[in-house]
């Protein structure tokens, strides 16, 4: 009997080698389902690429914050206590007002180069450079405590104004470099949280060391201390940075700051296309009023409050305190609404249109007489007015993505250094010519209009499409 041979299926296999094929397939999709099963069990994605974040980030943030607050509790180190400067050393309260407004006239020449330099050698090198000018500029106001030497204390804050311009551009690219995408906002808003530190302490510190009604050998004496801890307090946070402080984290945290990495950054061709994005140009001038007048009001606050509180030389400065830390608490309220919720329009045109409310309510109560009512409205003011500083950041570096962080950052200071220059100078001489009421419901003006500005901006956030694209 001749053997029983195999039919052929449709395949052109006999039925031995189809089962043996069925076999095959079996075990491999076997093999398939267990190692996704292991895939997923170990959160990987082998189609798309790991990204982590390092525990050091949150130390390079802190030696951020630290240094930012160095430099900028320096800003209203002499406005603050106005009188005594101008009593003590015998110069004019126009004279002193310049040694804040110094900080914004030497900003904007100066954040081209200091931008570009930040694109081109990252985060290390332009800290440590800020930080060691931060640092010179306070030794040499030790040296000039001698009443002939306000010259030189004036030179030194110029020193430290020159600094700023490696500090103020700083939080988004430092946020983008280190944190992930459900965490740069927050570390945005801590990192402005720095320097608002700095102004806080700089509102509160001169008006306890420096005493308004001492004699001449007292009141030196009292510019001899700040003067030495300010530059004491420079001297060990430089060494650490030094020592301590790293441009970046050996992977990317993101996708996004994979992205932005990969991209060869022109600086010339960046500026060009941040000066084109119409959004970019509404929200620079909106935010620049909103911060032009936080800084008007905080170099002239000291005049503004002994208006109508004769000696409250204290009072001015805890006033100007209770300001700053109602934005820092403020900040990281919304640092932390955009990472959950990622609406950045809403955000700033909610937290813009309430400084307009702020901003009322701080004018018809200010002259109530009773100065614990001019510290509840501070707070509101505060609350939004400073805590709309690291939404801002945020909302152009969505919507001029993937340009380098810093460079937009870069140029959003340098307009409201102008914005502050040029409110600084009219709220001054308004206070003079039309008195606080008229002066104040200007500023209140000036904020609606802005408002109405940020109304305008399109919600065109690109960093979040990149980032779910990826």
């Amino acid at each position: 009997m001749s053997p029983r041979k195999d039919t052929i299926n449709v395949n052109g296999l006999t039925q031995t080698e189809s089962k043996s094929k069925l076999i095959v397939d079996l075990d491999a999709r076997l093999a398939d389902t267990i190692a996704g099963s292991v895939m997923d069990d170990l959160n990987i994605d082998s189609n798309e690429p790991n990204y982590k974040v390092y525990k050091t980030r949150w130390i390079m943030l802190a030696f951020f914050v630290m240094f930012s607050a160095s430099n900028s509790l320096q800003w209203v180190q002499y406005t603050i206590i106005q009188d005594i400067v101008v009593k003590y050393y015998g110069v004019s309260s126009g004279i002193v007002s310049w040694t804040s407004m110094v900080y914004m006239v030497t900003y904007v020449p100066l954040i081209f180069p200091a931008s570009w330099m930040l694109s081109k050698t990252g985060l290390r090198v332009t800290t440590i450079i800020g930080s060691l000018g931060t640092c010179a500029g306070a030794w040499l106001k030790v040296l000039s405590v001698p009443q002939d030497l306000f010259w030189l204390g004036f030179t030194g804050q110029t020193v430290v104004a020159v600094s700023q311009v490696f500090i103020l551009n700083v939080p988004p690219r430092l946020a983008a470099v280190w944190f992930g995408a459900n965490q740069v906002s927050s570390a945005c808003s801590i990192g402005v949280f720095g320097n608002q530190l700095g102004v806080a302490l700089g509102f509160l510190l001169p008006p306890m060391l420096v005493r308004a009604q001492g004699s001449v050998e007292e009141i030196a004496e009292d510019f001899k201390l700040m003067f030495y801890l300010v530059a004491g307090f420079t001297t060990i946070l430089f060494l650490l940075i030094v020592l301590f402080f790293k441009a970046a984290p050996p992977t990317p945290p993101s996708a996004a700051a994979d992205l932005g990495s990969s991209l060869d950054s022109n600086f010339l061709q960046s500026i060009k296309q941040l000066l084109t994005n119409r959004n970019y140009i509404l929200l620079l001038i909106s935010y620049g009023i909103n911060v032009g007048v936080f800084y008007a009001i905080s170099t002239l606050l000291n005049q503004l409050v002994l208006t109508y509180y004769p000696g409250a030389n204290e009072d001015a400065g805890r006033i100007g305190l209770v300001i700053v830390v109602a934005g820092m608490v403020g900040s990281v309220m919304c640092g932390m609404v955009l990472d959950k919720t990622h609406r950045f329009k809403e955000t700033t045109l909610a937290v813009y249109a309430a400084s307009v409310l702020g901003m009322i309510i701080f004018t018809f109560t200010l002259d109530s007489g009773i100065i614990g009512v001019v510290y509840l409205s501070s707070i509101l003011l505060g609350f939004f007015m400073t805590g709309y500083l690291p939404v801002g950041f945020e909302f152009a570096s969505e919507v001029t993505y993937p340009e380098p962080e810093g460079t937009t950052s870069g140029i959003l200071n340098a307009v409201v250094q102008i914005f502050g220059i040029v409110l600084t100078l009219l709220y001054e001489w308004m206070l003079g010519a039309l008195g606080d009421r008229w002066s104040n419901l200007t500023l209140c003006a000036l904020l609606a209009l802005g408002t109405a500005i940020t109304a305008a901006i399109r919600s065109d956030l690109r960093r979040q499409a990149a980032q779910q694209n990826a």
